[in-house]
């Protein structure tokens, strides 16, 4: 997931433009929301369509015609959006599973994926969309089906099939000098591509994941204003900040997650975010590294091995094995330190050290298994035999820190998979 930063985002603007005076959208009624944000995405489909070819026009209509004949009226059909590797996608399809076939049983499959192929009867997914080659490589290779693999910039689809649910974090939105203006915002319409997609779809539910900063940015008026973009689009959201350690990952890693009802079903389902699973007021304690990686290899052959910055160095980045993991980031060289070992020394302000043995990055499979994806799960480095190893593993380390930890995103999603399981 993208960090959006006020600081960087002025930066970029050229010398001498000039921005408009913010009108604050706190000011708006429903029904401007409503009209500007319609307006917005004419403008966006008006692009598209002055930007056609017949090749994009021919292969949108044949992705469109086969995502939309695979619909099947027995199941749940996903549409996947910003899919990256899958970790939100695995997580709502192993809640399906849970919501059916029960939780014990879903659970005891996971790590056996032929095992687990046998629960997954609930989900159909029919289309996903992302721009990340290795990241619809690693997608190819771990989701089995016929559904389409859409490998556009998202702003180049034309038209997008009908749904019963719809998922993707999208990066996070633009927003103006002056306050938040989402719907206004010329540097970022990714956002109201995922809106637009919601519109094409109409699906019952949809499930989104972004950064921390979204609950507080503009404090606070940005996402009010998603959220009455989202009421303008159809839908009733709910939005909640969680910690991904409090529900059995191990690793303290805080995201939001949006979840909108589609206005007609809305008294028909209330969204709620289920209890903490895992900490001080649960019967269950945090999952520490021990328990998630201390089996595996001391000295394994996939870590990234380049130097350490200032940056890295400025605080302590080695947790010991009774703790949770630093967040797993979207980054070999930002990676946490392996548990094994001394810890690191603090020499002053905004600079730490190295001692002993054992100081290196965390592997690759010390990564997946921190973001709970199963063993079974593997990561495509690329296949591009011409670039270095390190970078063949940090394409890796990438799609690993941007996905949705696998069992965070099956607790967030179990309600709405038993709604949507007795809704079918």
């Amino acid at each position: 997931m993208l960090q959006c930063c006020f600081k960087d985002i002025l930066a970029k603007i050229p010398e001498g433009v000039q921005l408009k005076k913010f009108e604050s959208s706190l000011t708006f009624s429903a029904e401007k929301v409503k009209k500007i944000l319609f307006a917005k995405i004419e403008e966006e489909k008006e692009k598209i369509e002055n930007n056609k070819t017949e090749e994009n026009v021919k292969l949108d209509k044949e992705l469109y015609d086969k995502a939309s004949a695979l619909y099947d009226d027995s199941k749940i059909n996903v549409l996947s959006l910003f899919s990256g590797a899958g970790g939100l996608d695995l997580g709502v399809e192993i809640a399906a599973a849970s919501a059916k076939h029960g939780v014990d049983k879903t659970y005891t499959a996971f790590q056996n994926r032929r095992e687990l192929s046998k629960l997954l009867d609930s989900t159909n997914v029919i289309y996903s969309n992302d721009l990340f080659a290795s990241a619809n490589a690693t997608y190819k290779d771990n989701f089995s089906g016929n559904y389409v693999k859409d490998t556009r910039d998202v702003r180049k689809v034309i038209s997008f099939p009908k749904a019963d649910l719809v998922l993707g974090g999208f990066p996070c939105p633009g927003f103006s000098v002056a306050g938040p203006r989402l719907l206004d915002d010329p540097r970022n319409f990714l956002y109201i591509h995922y809106i637009r997609a919601l519109m094409d779809s109409t699906p019952k539910i949809f499930i989104a994941e972004n950064v921390k900063g979204l609950m507080t940015m503009a404090g606070g008026k940005v996402l009010f204003q998603m959220k009455e973009d989202f009421s303008a689009a159809g839908y009733k959201v709910t939005a909640n900040l969680v910690n991904a350690k409090n529900y059995g990952v191990p690793q303290s890693r805080e995201r939001v997650f949006l979840v909108g009802v589609r206005n007609d079903i809305a008294d028909k389902f209330q969204y709620t975010v289920p209890e903490p699973t895992n900490g001080p007021d649960t019967d269950k304690p945090y999952i520490t590294l021990k328990e998630a990686i201390s089996d595996l290899p001391e000295h394994p052959a996939d870590y990234f091995k380049g130097t350490y910055s200032s940056i890295y160095m400025s605080r302590n980045r080695k947790k010991s094995w009774d703790d949770v993991s630093f967040t797993i980031q979207a980054s070999a060289r930002q990676a946490p330190q392996y548990p094994g070992g001394k810890p690191m020394v603090k020499l002053g302000r905004d600079k730490w050290e190295f001692q002993g043995n054992l100081n290196r990055r965390l592997s690759v499979k010390e990564c997946a298994r921190i973001q709970t994806f199963p063993d079974w799960f593997e990561f495509s480095d690329g296949g591009k035999d011409n670039v270095s190893l390190a970078n063949r593993l940090n394409e890796k380390y990438k799609q690993i820190g941007n996905a949705v930890p696998v069992l965070l995103a099956e607790k967030i999603a179990r309600p709405v998979m038993q709604f949507l399981e007795n809704y079918k």
